[in-house]
């Protein structure tokens, strides 16, 4: 129903029960929920930004939850497709770990790392990575670039894999590292975010 909106930063608070923001656009609050991480990412206040949007809708009541990138609003849909994971568990997972060390942790089935956020027992973290696994890897991050990827620095294999995982396709994915300045001290993790940034502008 809703893919995003872009407007000003009216209000942003951070209560016990979450994180939460109101956009205004053309006079219209759009009231969401984000994740912690999300929330340490925010502008000042009466600054123009965009957010990506997903409805909540329960039996007795809809709520909007915000993301900064499209990349982590696609991941909040899979795993709140998982039985067990609800929108709050969804927002704490995405608050704990960034989205190459979400995938990176399913991907090495590492369960015991999952239970770092808060409520995700063993079990649950288990569930998660079964559920998960084929979701999220439709490539296995093996650090291989193919002849496609010519012009990508082969050590930046496991980023482009997690790329095509989330759906990009190889003009999308060479032309954003063509825009970014790669340094020789940023790891795959840095690498990855400033590529998700250009790809969500």
């Amino acid at each position: 129903m809703f893919d995003y909106v872009k407007g000003v930063l009216e209000d942003k608070r951070k209560t016990e029960k979450g994180c939460f923001i109101t956009i205004d656009n053309n006079g219209v609050g759009y009231r969401c929920e984000i994740p912690v991480s999300d929330y340490e990412q925010l502008p000042d206040k009466n600054s123009e930004m965009k957010i990506f949007l997903s409805l909540v809708h329960k039996e007795d009541i809809m709520y909007l939850c915000g993301f900064i990138n499209r990349e982590t609003r696609d991941i909040f849909t899979i795993l709140t497709s998982v039985s067990g994971v609800g929108t709050k568990m969804g927002l704490t997972l995405l608050g704990e770990f960034d989205l190459y060390e979400l995938i990176s942790l399913v991907q090495a089935q590492n369960y015991k790392e999952l239970t770092r956020a808060k409520g995700v027992g063993p079990k649950l973290a288990q569930k998660i990575i079964l559920e998960l696994k084929d979701k999220l890897m439709k490539v296995s991050v093996a650090g291989h670039i193919s002849e496609t990827y010519s012009r990508i620095p082969k050590e930046y294999g496991e980023a482009v894999s997690i790329l095509q995982s989330l759906g990009y396709d190889d003009k999308e994915i060479q032309d954003a590292f063509s825009k970014v300045a790669i340094k020789p001290e940023q790891t795959q993790e840095e690498v990855l975010r400033s590529i998700l940034t250009i790809l969500s502008l």
